[in-house]
């Protein structure tokens, strides 16, 4: 299957998250704050659409990680530099601005499966583990003012996310938001104003 976004055509596979709704309005915020000379990371890159976006509409650097082997692959196979890794802990080099649309569904222990797709959605619990976990990953990896772009639901809540960033250090700032039924998304670019130790 095939989807066409932004002059990017982009094949999918079963095993891979299929670009919908939060893929289209991070990639049109990524586009809207991207620089030419940036070097820019996306942290589950999934199909590569958002990175196959960036390559096709900038003169950016890309590259695209996912700890899901089909998602690397497919990132690679729409034309993207891709690695397989978990999150930012293998790899090296600071990022002009890093990009994450996370897995954000609260997932009970009994509804979790086993499957490369739940890997794509399960946020843990409260839907906030693995954006916890990139928040602190990410300002390792940030030039001098590089920033984090990151999609929110307010399945996760949206006001806990920000303040967590707050916390960590972050500026934060709302770049898009939409309504998709009973769901909000909102795009989300965090700049360090203070260094972690």
């Amino acid at each position: 299957m095939n989807i066409h976004f932004k002059n990017t055509t982009i094949r999918i596979n079963p095993f891979v998250y299929e670009p919908c709704e939060d893929s289209f309005l991070l990639a049109d915020a990524a586009l809207s704050l991207i620089a030419d000379s940036d070097r820019v990371l996306e942290v589950g890159c999934g199909s590569g659409l958002i990175c196959a976006v960036i390559k096709n509409n900038t003169q950016a650097m890309i590259t695209g990680i996912d700890i899901n082997p089909h998602a690397a692959e497919c990132t690679k196979e729409n034309g993207v530099d891709a690695i397989r890794g978990d999150m930012l802990g293998c790899i090296n080099g600071k990022f002009d601005m890093i990009i994450f649309n996370p897995p954000y569904l609260p997932t009970e222990d009994d509804e979790r499966t086993n499957d490369w797709i739940n890997v794509a959605l399960d946020g843990g619990n409260d839907g906030r583990k693995l954006i916890n976990r990139f928040l602190e990953e990410a300002c390792i990896h940030l030039a001098e003012n590089g920033r984090i772009l990151m999609l929110v639901s307010s399945f996760t809540g949206i006001e806990e996310v920000k303040s967590r960033m707050i916390s960590l250090g972050y500026h934060v700032d709302e770049i898009s938001k939409e309504r998709y039924m009973f769901e909000e998304l909102l795009v989300i670019a965090g700049t360090m104003v203070k260094k972690m130790n």
